[in-house]
């Protein structure tokens, strides 16, 4: 106890702090919206809120959705109202596993809460502190859905689920894409690490013009992305761009583009030359693509609004395009540690459901490419029913294409490991998974069209 006293002045929760947190978690709760949208609704209806007290705010939130599973269990015991024993048991997890810390352990982290807990709270965070985590039922233990973490362990070797299920309970790093008609990546993460702090940045792994940070700075307000420079966009995104190859000069159709992060990785790496169609059902998601169009550079983009898969000016393009990239709707469970409210909003239906929507779209989309040309599907997920499971349905009903290797089809235009094409191959797929690759999970398939 007189240890904590003396670090009380590292502490970095104040009361307001858990006050709020307990209303931001009580609002999350009913999962009937988007996490994010729901914080950024309440920082909007509280402009006094500055961007450290945001940066908690938020990442404790997620925090709480990543270990909803321990957390709502151990809370039904201790003193005071649920929300707060809620709060605290997030802020605790939020300093243990973040940047956010004075340190790695429990300890530590309840120095960071010296201003805010209770002797008794004390006691009672590091009695959960010192729990047998083994001696829970594996899906509690790795804060997953039953039917979820049953799915992982039919599909997967059990190791390798475990390895996964401990990987989305961290939360994902902040990566960049350089745009290459303005800038090189090397003179960019230059330029910010002369800024310092978060905004420190080394290389990516494997995306040869992708940058990670530090930590996860407010970046509106910087010049290189004001100018376009710079575009928020995870390696894997990054890489699946990749998978598509486009050329100069080509016609290339992005299938689903929704807000056009790949998009503009497709114009940059098409030196702004071709036509590249940017399709999508959502006229907002289109919107959003605008203000980051302008920002680009870019003049070969051409953002069309459809009203579903089979719109007639998707038929206007059969047999023209070179190539197809189908970033089909999906689960997005790939993407759980920045999105870990997607599992508790997911259930088997709802899967099945996008399957047969998924089916769909690529269906929709075979009819674009030429022959000779390549059709790319992908998702952010990990479940074979929407991955693999779609692309035999649709290799049965379309004997006209065929499925390629990821290591012949990329040959040597793409980033290697080890001499092989990153995602590996297995059976002729592609995938990137969070804890062997440090990426969000994407599934990919090539195919293309015979002759």
């Amino acid at each position: 106890m007189t240890h904590l006293k003396a670090m009380a002045a590292r502490a970095k929760v104040l009361p307001h702090h858990v006050e709020q947190l307990a209303f931001l978690i009580e609002q999350l709760g009913p999962l009937t919206y988007p996490a994010d949208m729901v914080v950024s609704r309440y920082f909007r209806a509280q402009p006094q809120l500055g961007n450290r007290d945001r940066a908690l705010l938020a990442e404790a939130s997620f925090t709480y959705l990543r270990r909803k599973s321990q957390i709502a269990q151990f809370a039904q015991s201790g003193q005071g109202p649920l929300g707060r024993r809620l709060a605290l048991l997030a802020l605790h997890h939020t300093f243990i596993d973040s940047d956010l810390g004075t340190g790695q352990r429990a300890e530590s982290a309840l120095a960071d809460m010296a201003f805010v807990v209770q002797p008794p709270e004390i006691e009672w965070l590091q009695r959960y502190a010192s729990l047998d985590r083994e001696s829970l039922a594996p899906h509690i233990r790795f804060n997953l859905p039953e039917w979820l973490w049953q799915r992982m362990c039919a599909e997967l070797s059990d190791e390798f689920a475990q390895s996964l299920a401990e990987a989305m309970l961290k939360s994902a790093p902040l990566d960049l894409r350089v745009n290459t008609l303005k800038a090189q990546a090397e003179d960019v993460m230059q330029q910010l690490n002369e800024l310092g702090g978060r905004y420190q940045a080394v290389a990516t792994p494997y995306a040869p013009d992708g940058l990670r940070l530090k930590g996860k700075p407010a970046l509106q307000n910087q010049e290189l992305f004001k100018k376009g420079l710079v575009e928020v966009q995870d390696e894997g995104s990054q890489l699946l761009a990749m998978l598509l190859a486009p050329k100069r000069g080509e016609m290339i159709v992005d299938f689903c583009a929704g807000a056009g992060g790949k998009t503009l990785a497709l114009g940059a790496m098409m030196k702004s030359t071709g036509r590249l169609y940017a399709l999508d059902v959502s006229e907002k998601r289109l919107a959003n693509l605008k203000p980051r169009l302008a920002r680009s550079g870019l003049s070969n983009v051409h953002p069309v609004w459809i009203d579903h898969e089979n719109d007639v000016k998707v038929k206007r393009l059969a047999g023209k395009i070179d190539r197809v990239l189908v970033d089909a709707p999906c689960s997005g469970l790939g993407t759980l540690r920045r999105n870990p409210d997607l599992k508790w909003r997911q259930n088997p239906e709802a899967i099945t459901q996008l399957h047969a929507k998924q089916l769909s779209i690529l269906q929709s989309a075979a009819r674009l490419p030429k022959i000779g040309g390549r059709l790319v599907y992908a998702t952010c997920s990990f479940l074979q029913e929407e991955n693999q499971a779609v692309v035999e349905a649709f290799l049965q009903s379309h004997p006209h294409y065929e499925l390629l290797s990821p290591k012949d089809a990329l040959k040597g235009s793409f980033p290697q490991h080890d001499g092989t094409p990153i995602g590996g191959e297995h059976l002729g797929y592609w995938q990137l998974w969070p804890q062997v690759h440090g990426t969000d999970g994407f599934f990919a398939a090539i195919l293309q069209r015979k002759s």
